[in-house]
């Protein structure tokens, strides 16, 4: 089974941004010591609790501190940027980092309607452009035309497209690209999903056969209720994010020492509900039985906790025992 991971650069309470950044960079020496596939950087903008806003450039810290793992974008927001940058900015990773560098691609705003406009004149109208956008950047990355996005790279970096709809997946099938589905964002059925994508897929290259990850959420610890108390953090924070709070993620302490309404009980349980939460054996085994429902080839696995340390051991202990099975 493979695994990877999806990093925000989430900032916790009493947490710098810069030390954030710091975190994820460690995050990925982890998981190029414990076998991960790939290390994907987020983009979100005008977001105060998450730190990442410009994947390409955090991923020159991470491909220069890991040897092994495969670096990329979870997702570039294609309509704020012309192909022709972005294949530049790639391929000049690619030409550092070798056979070991994705751009994950995608269309969501990533943050308010202000910081949409202050990014693009006519965010709108450039996703209703997508489809000649992506057929753009995939010819600047093949190498096709006249115009070449230099540095060219030994080795092309890998086109993806991620979405958490039926429609994104039907847009990787056309276009060919492999497809991140993000099960963690959507409440539709990935099995389905997934086996859509696979029925339709048209290779864009000789060979080519489709490819797919799964975005899932998932908190490990050494016990399962040691697991329930770490994701509790994360629970409450995205309570207090749909109430409009702009603050950084709870301790566990604070966390639990929230009043919640109602609804909020049945929101947070609607969350938990979608994610695996529990000791290392009761994750590997949840990941097993999601796999073989679904048919996924790899999972994509976002962790947000208010420790860094509690983050690293999560994905440790489930390669750990993965290992071990």
């Amino acid at each position: 089974m493979k695994l990877s991971i999806l990093d925000q650069s989430p900032i916790s309470n009493g947490q710098t941004a810069s030390e954030a950044l710091e975190a994820s960079g460690k995050l990925a020496e982890v998981g190029d010591r414990y076998g991960y596939t790939r290390f994907w950087v987020a983009e979100h903008h005008a977001l105060p609790s998450l730190a990442s806003s410009a994947p390409e450039v955090m991923l020159g810290y991470v491909g220069a501190h890991t040897k092994r793992i495969r670096v990329g974008s979870g997702a570039v927001l294609l309509p704020y940027y012309k192909p022709y940058k972005v294949a530049e900015s790639f391929n000049m990773l690619a030409s550092l980092f070798k056979d070991r560098v994705d751009i994950g691609i995608g269309r969501a705003p990533g943050g308010p309607a202000e910081a949409s406009e202050a990014l693009s004149d006519g965010f709108l109208q450039q996703v209703f452009k997508m489809p000649e956008l992506v057929d753009e950047l995939a010819g600047y990355i093949d190498g096709e035309g006249d115009l070449t996005a230099n540095p060219e790279p030994p080795v092309k970096p890998a086109l993806w497209m991620l979405g958490t709809s039926r429609k994104s997946a039907a847009f990787a099938a056309e276009k060919g690209l492999s497809y991140c589905f993000g099960q963690f964002m959507s409440e539709e059925d990935g099995k389905e999903i997934l086996a859509h994508y696979r029925e339709n897929f048209t290779p864009r290259s000789k060979g080519q056969s489709p490819e797919t990850i799964m975005g899932v959420s998932v908190v490990c610890g050494e016990t399962t209720e040691a697991a329930h108390d770490i994701a509790y953090s994360w629970l409450i924070w995205q309570v207090q994010q749909s109430h409009g709070e702009t603050r950084g993620i709870p301790s566990i302490e604070e966390a639990k020492a929230c009043e919640l309404t109602k609804e909020d009980e049945e929101k947070l349980q609607a969350m938990r509900d979608r994610m695996i939460i529990g000791n290392p054996d009761e994750v590997v085994d949840e990941l097993k039985r999601t796999q073989e429902a679904s048919g996924v080839d790899e999972f994509m696995i976002i962790t947000i906790t208010f420790s860094s340390e509690d983050k690293r051991n999560s994905y440790r202990y489930i390669a750990e025992a993965l290992d071990d099975k």
